[in-house]
């Protein structure tokens, strides 16, 4: 996925872990998350709470091999603009992503 969006011109960050990314989000402001509802520490839509907790207010996608129509609300309900089964095809993920970064905060287009 990284190197997709990278060779789309987009700018990715990866991280280790949720707390780096949680801390990174916080000074760098990322205008979409891209993240994996299954980790070792929590799952995707607790990242997702704790980045709203913090203030961030940017896209997020949820990229999930469980994927189901119960995930699915649970994680529109949580903010995701998106939810993609995994394995994803290349298109769904950049359908998505430029979508989401396509779109302020608030819901209407960005300007160009």
């Amino acid at each position: 996925m990284q190197l997709l969006l990278q060779g789309r011109g987009f700018q990715v960050r990866s991280f280790a872990s949720p707390e780096a990314l949680i801390a990174d989000a916080k000074t760098n402001n990322p205008a979409c998350l891209v993240t994996d509802y299954r980790m070792a520490e929590c799952d995707g839509l607790e990242v997702l709470h704790r980045l709203r907790a913090a203030g961030w207010t940017g896209r997020a996608i949820l990229v999930t091999a469980f994927y189901s129509p119960e995930l699915l609300q649970r994680a529109m309900a949580h903010g995701f603009d998106a939810v993609l089964d995994k394995p994803c095809k290349d298109s769904a993920l950049m359908h998505a992503v430029m979508g989401a970064t396509m779109r302020d905060a608030g819901g209407e287009q960005a300007s160009p």
